[in-house]
Order: C-alpha cells, then sequence, then structure tokens
C-alpha cells in the first residue's frame, strides 16, 4: 500500500531538501481531497531480497527508472522478479502532465553512457524482456529518438536474445523522426494515449490526441510486423462510451495491445481521482476490448503499460501465430 506523507507544514528545507521543487508548475493548484483506496487496489510494501538487489543493480549504473519516479504501485512485485522499467534521458520532463508525478522542469543533457550502462544492467539482471521508457525531451531536436535507437542497439549487442519493448513520447513537432526508432525494430512500440480527447485539454495539455494516434498507425504502416501497444487511465472522469471510441481508434491504427489501469492521483496538487472503477467494470472493458479485435488486452485497477510485460509478450506472440499471422 502506498504511504503518502504530507509535508506541507513541516520546514522548508524538509519539503524540499534539494531546494527543487518537484512540480513547480502545479503550485498554484487548487488541492483536492485523495481518496481513500478500495481493497482491490492495495499492495504491499517491498521487503524482498531480489527488490534490493534490483535496486541496487539500478544504482550502481546510476539509472533512472519509471517505477520509481512515477511512484507505481507494482514496484515490490515487479522488481522481486528483477523486471524494471529504464527511463532513459534523466529523471525530469518537458511536460506537465496533470497526472503524472515524474519532476517537471529543464533537463540535463543527455549521459552518453546511458546506452552502455541500460545494456550492462539488462545483462546483469538476466532479463529476457525489457520495457525503455523516456520523460519527454521537447528540448532536443528530435525530442531523443536517437538516444532510444542507441540504447535498442546496446542492448541487442550486449544480450541479442533480450526482447526490447519502448514505451516512447510523442515526438511532436519533430517532423520523421519516429522513423528512425521504428526501423530500430524494437519488438513492441508502445505509446500510451493515456486518456480519452475530451480530457486531454485538462489532463495532457501539451501533447495531442490525433497525433499520438497517428504515431502509432505510422509504425505499422513502416513495419507491419511490429508490435503495438497502447494504454489509457480510467477514474478521471471519462464516459464509458469515450472509452469504447478510444478502442475504437486504436483499432483503426492497427494497435494490437491494449492496457487500462485505474488513475491513482500522486500529490494533492495533481488532478483528482473522480472515481474508483471496479474490478467488474474492468472485466467488463476486456470483454468489449478483445471482441473489437485487439490480440492482447490487460485490464484491472493495477494494470501499468509494463507490468507483467515479459509475459504479455509471450501470449502476444502466440496469440499472433494462432491467427495465422
Amino acid at each position: 500500500m502506498a504511504v503518502i506523507i504530507d509535508k506541507r507544514d513541516a520546514p522548508k528545507a524538509e519539503r524540499h531538501p534539494d531546494k527543487v521543487e518537484r512540480h513547480p508548475e502545479k503550485r498554484n493548484n487548487a488541492e483536492s481531497e485523495i481518496l481513500r483506496k478500495p481493497d482491490w487496489i492495495r499492495v504491499r510494501a517491498p521487503v524482498s531480497k531480489k527488490y534490493f538487489e534490483t535496486r541496487e543493480i539500478v544504482k550502481s549504473k546510476n539509472l533512472v527508472t519509471v517505477c520509481e519516479e512515477a511512484a507505481c504501485p507494482n514496484i515490490g512485485e515487479c522488481w522481486d522478479q528483477k523486471h524494471a522499467t529504464m527511463m532513459i534521458m534523466g529523471d525530469t520532463c518537458t511536460r506537465a502532465c496533470a497526472f503524472c508525478n515524474v519532476k517537471t522542469g529543464l533537463p540535463a543533457a543527455l549521459d552518453e553512457d546511458e546506452p552502455r550502462h541500460v545494456a550492462e544492467a539488462v545483462r546483469e539482471m538476466g532479463l529476457k524482456h525489457v520495457v525503455i521508457t523516456s520523460v519527454d525531451r521537447d528540448d532536443l531536436a528530435d525530442g531523443g529518438a536517437d538516444h532510444f535507437v542507441k540504447v535498442i542497439k546496446e542492448i541487442r549487442a550486449a544480450t541479442p536474445e533480450t526482447t526490447i519493448e519502448i514505451l516512447t513520447p510523442d515526438f511532436l513537432r519533430k517532423g520523421d523522426v519516429v522513423n528512425q526508432v521504428i526501423d530500430a525494430k524494437p519488438d513492441v512500440f508502445n505509446h500510451n494515449l493515456e486518456t480519452v480527447p475530451r480530457l486531454y485539454l485538462s489532463i495532457r495539455p501539451g501533447a495531442r490526441y490525433y497525433h499520438s494516434l497517428r504515431l502509432l498507425e505510422r509504425v505499422k504502416e513502416r513495419d507491419s510486423q511490429q508490435f503495438t501497444k497502447s494504454g489509457i487511465m480510467v477514474g478521471l472522469g471519462e464516459a464509458r462510451e469515450e472509452v469504447m471510441q478510444v478502442m475504437d481508434d486504436m483499432r483503426s491504427a492497427g494497435v494490437d495491445f491494449l492496457t487500462i489501469g485505474q488513475y491513482l492521483q500522486p500529490t494533492r496538487k495533481h488532478a483528482p481521482i473522480k472515481r474508483f472503477v471496479t474490478p467488474d467494470e474492468f472485466k467488463s472493458y476486456e470483454s468489449l476490448a478483445r471482441a473489437k479485435g485487439f490480440l492482447m488486452v490487460s485490464s484491472s485497477p493495477l494494470t501499468r503499460s509494463s507490468h507483467h510485460a515479459g509475459e504479455d509478450f509471450a501470449r502476444l506472440r502466440e496469440a499472433r501465430a494462432a491467427l495465422g499471422q
């Protein structure tokens, strides 16, 4: 179970020991109540030996993980299995999405050694499947596309048997740079739509729904055999009909794998949870998505893009093989 510590009344140095606000853009946001989590969404705090071994490998390589930065509720389970989602290009994002716990600000220069360090960590952890994501880097001319390519190449060289899943930013206003990422041939190309179009202005203001949808479509146009994946959060005030429309949009873009999970509010300054979607509703969404033709669907309160990614990738390949594709 995640524990939220309220330090609003603590001394300034204790609230922000590094004297840098994590979310300066949210400073003037009205505070909202964080709803008490229902029993079906609670998780145990990580305490296992393998969890701490994974953490040590990550720290020794000076790597950043989305597991930590996004306060993922599944970190204990995943790290116990030595599964960690690497977040490349630093820990600071140029966007300010209302749902996200990743730090916002001006990022540091790219670490040219990072691709090698990521590959070394993948080898040391013995990963059969790895997920690589990143912050948005609107400050870079190519949005970080070349850095993604370098990471993929280093992993291929270090552990050729490891399958690679990437979870990319949208490369908005960066021209055709996504083509070089597609051409690096990751096994899965993931880009999350995150929410329904109506909520983009308030939840994902720096992004454009149809640009993200088009990016996923371009992957299939350029490499029809590359698996594509996308996900949304629910509980932000979307209507069921809107979720169904997003499913249809994804299928029109050729998306193979859909993930749906419950939005969890990182702080009182972030977008509020409108409601907790019940497990039965998640099952209903899964049934609808499968009927619409997705090869793979993961829909549950604790579903996240990279949760059980390795096992899901194996099922994804089996589903395609069963269709003779």
